[in-house]
């Protein structure tokens, strides 16, 4: 059985003063603080999180 894609999510932009939809996603990925990194499955409901605050992250194949 194939292993799934992961994908590291680095948090590049402060989470203050942003919708709370988007404080979410933040959190449902796992981050916390700036500058954080953390490995991620590539799922569709992962890909979305990072679609809507792409702004505030950098994502890197792993």
């Amino acid at each position: 059985m194939a292993k799934p894609k992961q994908l590291k999510v680095t948090l590049v932009r402060s989470r203050h003063g942003r919708l709370k939809s988007h404080k979410a996603c933040v959190a449902g990925l796992g981050l916390r603080r700036m500058h954080q990194t953390v490995t991620v499955a590539d799922t569709p409901e992962n890909r979305g999180m990072i679609n809507r605050v792409s702004y505030m992250i950098a994502v890197e194949e792993v």
